[in-house]
């Protein structure tokens, strides 16, 4: 992919997600970078917690992807309500469910990104608190079905359609999308792996 932004690669970058949406924010700074998809277990262990499930999956994910030359780009995303990790739902009435559980209520994302290069790995995370509007069962039954919150932690997309049920975000809008785009700048310029385009 390749975009037109501030920035430009120093080294050839490999973004191990097969998400959309962090492609076009990746390319929307202006770095050309290749896509390989890892292949790993993503499910969530009973009683894991949300935020150190979301570092280990990235770190996964980086780690899975083998390119000496390259710097790895990885990063997940988990929605928590409270202790309870909200993964991505398995078909419109799953999807109902979590939007449920979410109305009216706040909760937590949290993407995790690990950047990888050579034996060199750096890893952080983001949150950000998210409200929900208190919508009836029908219209949230409405959204469901349009799908597009079933590839999708939590069954919604703050950019998308789903922009609606969101009252409010505190902390990094990015973060909530899918990828934190001030702290992953700051890391790739602190790892060398980009710099400002001329």
């Amino acid at each position: 992919m390749i975009g037109r932004g501030p920035l430009r690669p120093k080294r050839p970058l490999i973004l191990a997600s097969s998400s959309p949406r962090r492609q076009a924010m990746l390319a929307s700074l202006g770095l050309h970078f290749v896509v390989r998809v890892p292949s790993i277990d993503e499910s969530a262990l009973p009683g894991a917690d949300p935020l150190a499930h979301a570092l280990a999956l990235a770190r996964a994910k980086a780690a899975a992807v083998h390119d000496p030359e390259a710097v790895i780009l990885a990063a997940d995303t988990v929605v928590a309500l409270g202790s309870r990790i909200l993964g991505k739902p398995r078909d419109p009435e799953e999807a109902l469910h979590m939007l449920e559980l979410l109305a009216g209520a706040e909760h937590q994302v949290h993407t995790a990104v690990a950047l990888r290069q050579e034996s060199c790995e750096h890893a952080f995370a983001v949150s950000a608190q998210v409200r929900m509007a208190a919508f009836s069962p029908e219209l949230l039954r409405a959204y469901a079905a349009t799908g597009e919150g079933l590839d999708k932690a939590g069954a919604y997309a703050v950019q998308g359609i789903g922009g609606f049920l969101v009252e409010s975000v505190r902390g990094s809008v990015s973060a909530v999308i899918g990828l934190p785009l001030a702290e992953t700048v700051a890391a790739l310029l602190r790892m060398g792996a980009v710099e400002p385009a001329p």
